[in-house]
C-alpha cells in the first residue's frame, strides 16, 4: 500500500518553541513509521519522537493493548485478599513514554475533542490525577492501535461525545426503572 501524503498539521497557529527541531520532525516520523502519530489529540511531534525512541516501531513484544498499557503503568493494580479488593492504584513506574502520555493527556483536557470531554468529565468527578491517568491510558491504547495495526483515529468532537454520554445515561435509567417496575415518559422541554 503506497503511503499517502502527510496533511497539514492541526497546530497551524502554534508559535515556535524553544526546543523545536529545525527540520520537519513530523514528516520524518511519518516517513519512518508509515503512520501519523500527531493525528492523535494532544500528541505533538516531540511527544511522538519520545514515544518512538522509548517504544521503538515494533510493538509485537506486547500481546495486546492491555499488556502495553499495563507495562506503561497506566492501569490500576488491584490488590485482592479474601475475595475483596482492598487497594487499587496504578503502579509507580519510571518510564519516559508514560510521562509523555500523561503530559499529552493534560494538554488534551483543554481541547474541543471527544478525548478532551472525557478528561473534563472524569476530572470533575474523580479529580485531576485520576482523570490524567485514565486519559493517558486511552491515549496509550490509541498509540498501540496506530503503530501496530495502522488503525487511524477518527475525531468525533466533544458534542458527539456528550450526546453519546447522555444517551448512555438515558438507557441506564430506563433499564433501572424497568427493573423497579416503572416506565419513564419523556417530558417536553419548556
Amino acid at each position: 500500500m503506497p503511503k499517502q501524503a502527510l496533511g497539514p498539521s492541526r497546530q497551524a497557529h502554534k508559535l515556535a518553541q524553544r526546543n523545536e527541531p529545525v527540520f520537519d520532525l513530523r514528516g520524518e516520523l511519518y516517513r519512518s513509521l508509515g503512520v501519523d502519530l500527531t493525528s492523535l489529540p494532544g500528541i505533538q511531534a516531540s511527544t511522538a519522537q519520545t514515544l518512538v525512541s522509548e517504544l521503538g516501531t515494533d510493538l509485537s513484544r506486547w500481546q495486546s493493548e492491555k499488556h502495553f498499557a499495563s507495562w506503561l503503568g497506566l492501569c490500576p493494580g488491584v490488590k485482592i485478599t479474601g475475595g475483596k479488593a482492598f487497594k487499587s492504584r496504578t503502579r509507580r513506574v519510571v518510564n519516559r513514554a508514560a510521562t509523555a502520555l500523561r503530559l499529552a493527556a493534560q494538554a488534551v483536557g483543554r481541547s474541543k475533542t471527544a478525548l478532551g470531554a472525557f478528561y473534563r468529565r472524569l476530572k470533575s468527578r474523580l479529580g485531576a490525577p485520576k482523570a490524567n491517568t485514565a486519559t493517558a491510558h486511552k491515549l496509550a491504547r490509541m498509540v498501540y492501535r496506530l503503530l501496530k495495526f495502522g488503525q487511524a483515529y477518527v475525531e468525533r468532537g466533544d458534542q458527539a461525545y456528550e450526546q453519546h454520554f447522555k444517551n448512555r445515561l438515558l438507557r441506564n435509567l430506563q433499564k433501572q426503572a424497568s427493573h423497579l417496575g416503572y416506565h419513564l415518559v419523556p417530558q417536553p422541554v419548556t
